[in-house]
């Protein structure tokens, strides 16, 4: 590589970098924290729904960031709908409270506990590539440690963490 390459590469990255950082400030200073939902919903049979994204690894319980404007339990909702075509049968039930510290050193998400049905099969799109209901003794194999300990949590076989991992 020529020398000028590489100046030039190492200006767009300490570029990049400064970029990043000012990101950071500006939504230090905007939002104080973000907050996202998820939830356990279970349906009649007992079993779980697990939604598995295109962007990231593993089996997740569904949920997502609240909005501006937006209740907790609105955002719930839409995101069950969103990411399982789910309608809640019952009241969500507030489990317990996480901060996610690696997601951001601001990052808090609300559990919920719900018994859901699903209105028609979710297919898979750019967001959720598969999505199911499962027995809690036969998980996916790729379902995540931080999912795997918020189910023992919910059963009553873990005391419940701070932390979302």
């Amino acid at each position: 590589m020529k020398p000028d390459e590489d100046d030039k590469r190492l200006r767009l990255g300490v570029a990049k970098k400064f970029l990043v950082r000012l990101l950071h400030i500006y939504f230090a200073l905007t939002r104080g924290m973000t907050l996202g939902v998820r939830a356990a919903c279970f349906d009649a049979e007992g079993r779980v729904f697990l939604v598995r994204h295109t962007y990231v690894p593993g089996w997740h319980l569904p949920g997502g960031g609240v909005e501006r404007g937006e209740t907790t339990l609105d955002s719930l909702a839409k995101e069950l709908r969103e990411e399982g075509n789910l309608a809640m049968t019952s009241v969500p039930l507030l489990f317990h409270a996480y901060f996610n510290h690696q997601i951001s050193g601001r990052d808090h998400v609300l559990l919920y506990r719900v018994s859901v049905t699903q209105i028609a099969p979710r297919i898979a799109d750019r967001e959720i590539a598969e999505a199911g209901f499962f027995p809690l003794d036969a998980l996916p194999e790729e379902t995540t440690a931080a999912t795997r300990a918020r189910l023992a949590e919910i059963a009553g076989l873990a005391t419940p963490s701070g932390y979302w991992s």
